[in-house]
């Protein structure tokens, strides 16, 4: 979406919006109306040059483009209600710099699939849902509560406060999978390409475990990670609700 009035108009009616871009170039009392929308939203405008407005939107973006998200995201508040709603215990899945599109759609299917409750993505440091993200979901993301926080530290904080155990997965970690107990309420932590699960997650977290690497490949990518440990934790749910 390009254009100031439009723009303007999609940040006052609430419309969800993964990303605000001004042009850098441009006097910033042009874009007071939308500055003042966007902090009463809580969102970052982020200024660029103006050839990434045009290759987003052609040469009539009047130095303003909103790309706006194909879901509407829910609060944190939002996934609680719907985890005690459910019949078993807690399962959600949090993005730590998950990026690529094609990953976050494949771990929302993933998780969708696997009975979670839903999925935390931080605002800045992971991708946003976008229709790419949808298409890779194959339509999980219109099933499945999708929450985008500020700080997902806070979030996972949080989510421990309401007795949601947090598992982070890292390749060096010195537990194995096996060994965490996922049959209790538990956030699943999946870091993103390259860097993993920043250093302070996997302090905030109540466990860190590893997946079995036989291989010469240094780690798993992002999206096979993430459903290999919410795959674990069906199993041990399943094995534990066929118990006697």
């Amino acid at each position: 979406m390009a254009g100031r009035r439009a723009v303007l108009e999609a940040l006052r009616s609430g419309r969800t919006i993964n990303h605000l871009y001004i042009d850098q170039v441009t006097p910033a009392a042009a874009f007071a109306a939308i500055f003042e929308a966007a902090n009463q939203r809580g969102l970052h405008a982020e200024a660029v040059p103006r050839q990434h407005l045009q290759m987003l939107a052609g040469e009539h973006h009047q130095g303003v483009v909103a790309i706006c998200a194909p879901i509407a995201y829910v609060d944190i508040d939002d996934l609680l209600a719907r985890v005690q709603a459910a019949q078993g215990p807690a399962l959600l899945l949090a993005l730590d710099g998950v990026q690529d599109p094609q990953n976050i759609g494949s771990l929302i299917r993933t998780a969708e699939v696997a009975g979670a409750q839903g999925i935390l993505l931080a605002e800045r440091r992971s991708g946003a849902v976008t229709s790419a993200v949808v298409r890779a979901a194959a339509g999980a993301a219109l099933h499945l509560p999708v929450a985008r926080v500020k700080n997902l530290h806070q979030a996972i904080d949080r989510l421990q406060r309401e007795g949601i155990q947090a598992v982070v997965a890292h390749p060096v970690a010195e537990r194995m999978v096996y060994d965490a107990d996922l049959t209790v309420p538990t956030v699943i932590v999946v870091g993103g390409e390259g860097k993993g699960v920043g250093e302070l997650m996997r302090k905030k977290a109540d466990a860190v475990v590893r997946l079995p690497q036989v291989g010469q490949v240094g780690s798993l990518n992002a999206a096979v990670a993430g459903a290999v440990m919410l795959y674990e934790a069906v199993r041990q749910r399943l094995s534990a609700a066929a118990r006697p």
